[in-house]
């Protein structure tokens, strides 16, 4: 499996090695092992899968703040789209920051956001669906949203249409109006 270290800290992008053949292929999604030797170890402990059936759909900025952070490790299992984590840990010299990638059926990439980062994704096939792995609980009173159009984060999605958003997200609060409950811790 292929690590790579993006400018954000602790968000990794993964390349998991495909063996194909004339039937298909298989990879190894994740591995324990592997990643425990990039330096991470996180226990998941529940998988999402969800489906976009419009192209333009928006879902996030999502987190869910402490005693039930979460870690998400996310691959697209059919169609395309542009995955985003933003962080958000008071302190952090990358606050505010995003980065993002496009994931796919086809390009076998996924991303593994850490605690203390925003999540989001925007659909670029119909019928796109994404898969991914959390190191916590769903837990609704720990659910949060900041706005996925914030100016102060400037995130790109490439819109040619309005999006397709849940009331949640669009009635999101802006990040100069989110008062974070992550907080950076300088480890080195």
């Amino acid at each position: 499996m292929k690590v790579t270290q993006t400018e954000l800290p602790d968000v990794l992008l993964l390349e998991p090695a495909r063996f194909g053949d004339a039937r298909g292929f298989f990879c190894e999604s994740w591995n324990r092992k592997t990643l425990a030797t990039h330096g991470v170890d996180i226990d998941f402990v529940q998988d999402n899968h969800s489906l976009s059936a419009t192209v333009g759909t928006v879902r996030g900025l999502h987190f869910q703040s402490p005693p039930h952070a979460q870690a998400k490790l996310v691959r697209c299992g059919r169609g395309r789209l542009f995955d985003v984590a933003v962080d958000i840990r008071k302190g952090s010299p990358t606050y505010g920051k995003w980065f993002g990638a496009e994931l796919s059926f086809e390009n076998g990439l996924q991303l593994l956001i850490p605690e203390g980062f925003l999540h989001g994704f925007i659909t670029r096939e119909p019928d796109t669906e994404i898969v991914y792995k959390c190191s916590d609980y769903y837990a609704p009173e720990c659910d949060g949203a900041v706005r996925f159009d914030d100016p102060d984060i400037g995130i790109d999605w490439g819109l040619s249409t309005d999006p397709v958003l849940s009331a949640k997200d669009a009635d999101a609060p802006f990040l100069r109006d989110f008062d974070s409950p992550f907080v950076y811790e300088d480890l080195t």
